[in-house]
């Protein structure tokens, strides 16, 4: 049942007033600094005011989440405005530092974002993984009292040209998706026109395709009025016939253009015409603009008629711009209103001036709405963010008596933990996009279970077929096997990320991807960051070692990827006790929530916590046997440690990270019997020693002159004449800043281009990363004594 229609029109009103003079005042009010336009999408807020109006004062519950369409931001920050959860000085500042973001955030805004949106798409599929998410706590014994409900998004139809869109669909018929609406706003224009005729069309059978109800909201309460008198159905024929453009067109122009274009068509047919001609030219543009997506009273009875848990498609068709001057133009868009037209427009509202931010302004009873306001169940709570409290991280140790891969490491650890019975392991959630078996997580699945909401058997176990996988899906399964669609790995990930905050229950999900495809969900990755979403994502096999499969899985740039990625810290470990004593790091690390104040140690901020991405290697390695020194243990998450030190006339440093450990060891070995006290730097993370670097320099700049970073320390005993040489199974960019720490002279060694088949040996001779190829550059590059029995380079 819905609430009472006067009180949700006053409030479609009052919303969109306040929308569009938030957006008014950044563009026409407020000075400009930089005489650039500072936008604010009016029209494709007005479109939205309707369905925003109904969704959430009449038919959400708080624990229902929404990702809001972007370009509809305005509504939503009215709307808190109007509830008292956003302030007027953060209004009158939208899209200016510190003020209103310019699209929905969960880290910027104070008027609690469900899930930020801005890349156009994201927040439509999050919705549906999200979902998927609650399905995988709430069947968990520890998940029983988790706060459910539906996963909500609104979305523009140009959205629907996004291909994640359908990845997610396929995703979402594979698991049994529910509880999930997405409402589109089918108004027929996009940034550069008008949409395709007949799209619906296509919209409904591919929706109906995946499982999904569609409902198609097309005519408000007064066109269902209108069609009920005599000539409503030639009425209703000429509106399913008209093109988008030409719709548009009528509407911008307005009732005088509507009752000649109407009579032109369906004039002297008797009933029409009398339909027509008894209606003033504001009812009649009010009857044409009266689509399903603009009327609020069809909103809220469409959305109170859902009764099932099934997914459901809303089509609600509406006007760009609608109840605005600019409402149906093509270029409305990007396009605002003028002053005059804000000036015309704001009488046409009542609004008097200087009640322009008055949240109550027209109201004739504000005491009755506020009253109606208080008991809005979305609202009635207060803010809807949960907690829960942080995991015990058990010691990660791992045998390193022989020799083994990163990638064989990380699944040995898993599988440890799937043996034991900490809290921190039953809150796990793994996945991976087709990948499973070959990223190192098939004994942990095998022991863990695949999830589902319902009990599957392995065919190959209940017909005795021998295979290394256990492929047995059950509610209390702990992974979430993906089709692969990198995308719907961020997605997911991002999603099982925000599970604290979004349903009071931490999840701690690992993905794993080979390496090269994480640029194939980069999109999906930084929107993940962006929510500060927390998650440790494995890009494995990595880089030309993993040899036998070419230049096409082969990945070069990562490294500088989790470099630049805000939000998340990036390692690339050698030996398998760096990634054990990095993985118990990270586990903490994923559930810190502090303050920002860096540690003046590393002059990182590890205290807010983050994400954490681990780029391992399927080359088994000769591991450097048991160490527990503490410089060894804090170097390797500090980001780098003296594998070897160098002595006090040290004329070479190789610095190295990840999997060309061995070549860079065997180089040092060699170099050392002709040049003096050679140093090994092992970087573990170049990402977390480039941030405290540039960290330390802005607190020095500050005037704290004792600021220093951890490669600062690293390598501020070298001597000025000694060279650096880096070396990386990734872009030679990731380490070559090391020479400006302390202003050695340094030589880039990595991958610039593509790679090939071959053997490892193969690959690093032909793109200059190993032993040979680093002595070489001792020999051509640095002064000193010749290396005399160095290997011939290839």
């Amino acid at each position: 049942m819905r609430p009472d229609l006067t009180h949700l029109k006053t409030i479609e009103q009052r919303l969109l007033w306040l929308s569009h003079w938030m957006i008014h005042n950044a563009n026409h009010i407020r000075p400009k600094a930089d005489g650039i336009k500072i936008g604010g999408h009016q029209a494709s807020s007005a479109s939205m005011v309707s369905i925003m109006t109904a969704l959430y004062f009449s038919a959400l519950k708080p624990g229902d989440r929404v990702a809001v369409k972007p370009h509809a931001s305005p509504v939503f920050h009215a709307m808190q405005y109007l509830m008292g959860n956003q302030t007027r000085e953060k209004m009158e500042n939208f899209r200016g530092y510190g003020g209103v973001q310019s699209y929905p955030s969960r880290t910027k805004d104070i008027d609690d974002v469900d899930f930020s949106t801005g890349s156009v798409g994201l927040g439509v599929g999050i919705t549906a993984l999200a979902s998927m998410v609650q399905d995988f706590i709430t069947a968990k014994d520890w998940g029983q009292d988790a706060r459910t409900g539906r996963m909500v998004a609104l979305a523009g139809d140009a959205e629907l040209d996004e291909g994640n869109i359908y990845e997610v669909l396929q995703e979402g018929w594979k698991n049994d998706l529910r509880n999930t609406w997405w409402i589109i706003d089918y108004n027929r224009q996009s940034l550069d026109g008008i949409v395709r005729e007949g799209l619906f069309e296509r919209i409904e059978k591919i929706f109906d395709a995946f499982g999904w109800d569609v409902v198609r909201v097309k005519y408000g309460a007064l066109q269902r009025a209108a069609f009920k008198e005599p000539g409503g159905e030639a009425l209703r024929a000429w509106i399913d016939a008209c093109p988008n453009q030409q719709y548009s067109a009528l509407t911008y122009m307005g009732g005088a253009v509507w009752r000649q274009h109407l009579m032109d068509d369906l004039g002297d047919q008797g009933d029409v015409s009398a339909l027509i001609e008894k209606r003033s030219d504001e009812e009649l543009a009010q009857l044409m603009e009266n689509l399903g997506g603009n009327c609020v009273e069809t909103m809220a009875d469409v959305f109170a008629s859902i009764d099932h848990d099934r997914p459901v498609c809303f089509l609600a068709y509406t006007v760009k711009g609608w109840g605005t001057p600019i409402a149906g133009h093509k270029d409305n868009h990007g396009g605002l209103m003028t002053k005059a037209q804000m000036a015309e427009w704001q009488a046409h509202m009542g609004v008097a001036d200087g009640e322009e931010w008055e949240p109550f302004a027209t109201v004739s009873d504000s005491a009755a709405l506020q009253g109606f306001l208080r008991q809005v169940p979305f609202f009635a709570e207060g803010p809807r963010r949960h907690f829960d409290a942080p995991l015990p991280v058990p010691p990660i140790a791992i045998d390193t008596s022989r020799e083994i891969s990163t990638q064989m490491a990380f699944g040995k650890i898993l599988d440890d933990l799937s043996k034991g019975d900490s809290e921190l392991a039953s809150r796990i959630m793994t996945t991976s996009p087709d990948v499973t078996g070959t990223t190192g997580l098939g004994p942990w699945v095998n022991r863990r279970k695949l999830f589902a909401r319902e009990v599957q058997k392995d065919a190959f176990i209940e017909h005795r077929i021998p295979s290394t996988a256990k492929w047995n899906f059950a509610p209390e399964g702990q992974h979430l096997e993906l089709g692969i669609a990198e995308m719907n790995l961020f997605l997911l990930l991002g999603a099982a990320g925000l599970s604290h905050s979004l349903f009071g229950k931490r999840v701690i999900p690992i993905g794993t991807v080979y390496d090269p495809f994480v640029c194939r969900g980069l999109d999906a990755l930084n929107y993940a960051c962006y929510q500060d979403a927390r998650f440790m994502i494995v890009g494995t096999p990595s880089g030309v070692t993993l040899a036998p499969e070419g230049g096409a899985h082969q990945s070069i740039g990562t490294p500088l990827i989790g470099m630049s990625q805000d939000g998340l810290a990036a390692f690339e470990p050698a030996f398998a006790d760096e990634l054990a004593v990095i993985m118990e790091w990270a586990f903490d690390y994923l559930q810190r929530d502090g303050e920002g104040d860096p540690d003046e140690r590393t002059w990182l901020r590890d205290e807010t916590g983050g994400s954490v991405y681990l780029r391992l290697t399927t080359s088994p390695m000769e591991q450097p046997g048991k160490r527990a020194d503490e410089d060894f243990r804090q170097g390797a998450i500090d980001g780098g440690y003296w594998l070897r030190k160098p002595g006090p006339n040290c004329d070479v440093v190789i610095a190295y990270q990840g999997a060309v450990a061995p070549e860079a060891i065997k180089a040092a070995g060699i170099i050392g019997e002709s040049r003096r006290d050679v140093g090994v730097l092992a970087v573990t993370s170049a990402d977390r020693l480039n941030a405290g670097w540039t960290a330390a320099q802005r607190a020095r700049s500050r005037g704290n002159a004792s600021a220093q970073s951890h490669i600062e320390t690293l390598m501020g005993g070298l001597p000025p004449h000694c060279k650096v040489i880096t070396v990386i199974d990734g872009h030679p960019a990731t380490l070559a800043w090391l020479g400006g720490v302390a202003g050695h002279q340094t030589i880039p060694l990595g991958v610039e281009h593509f790679g090939q088949t071959g053997t490892i040996g193969d690959l690093y001779r032909h793109h200059g990363l190993d032993a040979a190829a680093i002595v070489a550059k001792v020999n051509g590059l640095t002064a000193g004594k010749r290396v005399s029995n160095a290997v011939p380079a290839g």
